[in-house]
């Protein structure tokens, strides 16, 4: 099952993350499918930037958020272009 999830990079204490489709079993910082946005919490303000059509296309195709990636979603909505 896949799932589109936050994987953490940056450095210690400086955390920026990438919004991944990755296979649930994958640890959190492995090999991904693909990397569907960014977040960066230490920006002020917080930076959040993602993939709409791509996020849609893979939950279309069966990928679960988590919870944290949801509210993201939720808070960022897409613009109608």
């Amino acid at each position: 099952m896949l799932m589109i999830r936050l994987a953490r990079f940056g450095a210690k204490k400086k955390p920026s993350y990438r919004v991944v489709v990755i296979d649930k079993e994958r640890a959190r910082d492995s090999r991904s499918v693909e990397v569907v946005g960014t977040y960066s919490p230490v920006a002020k303000p917080a930076t959040v930037i993602l993939k709409h059509e791509r996020i849609q296309h893979w939950i279309k195709n069966g990928a679960q958020p988590s919870v944290t990636v949801a509210r993201l979603l939720k808070a960022n909505p897409a613009t109608a272009a």
